[in-house]
């Protein structure tokens, strides 16, 4: 536990904690997804967010510009 509260919802954790760019991301960081912020996923590092790709679907690494970023946070 890092006594930090994150909120439920995809768009909720993109409003959270401070922007950052991707070149300053660090392992924990949150990367939003889309313009809708549908998607979250957790930097990882080296170039690497861990997600779970859909409801049900086991967790995996995958690279971090799979899909359009429209944010990431650090919370």
């Amino acid at each position: 536990q890092a006594g930090v509260g994150i909120p439920r919802t995809s768009q909720a954790q993109s409003g959270t904690g401070r922007r950052v760019s991707l070149s300053e991301a660090r392992p924990g960081d949150l990367v939003a997804y889309r313009d809708d912020a549908s998607h979250i996923g957790m930097y990882a590092g080296n170039g690497q967010v861990i997600h779970a790709p859909y409801p049900g679907a086991p967790v995996r690494y995958d690279p971090v510009g799979m899909m359009p970023i429209s944010s990431i946070t650090r919370v």
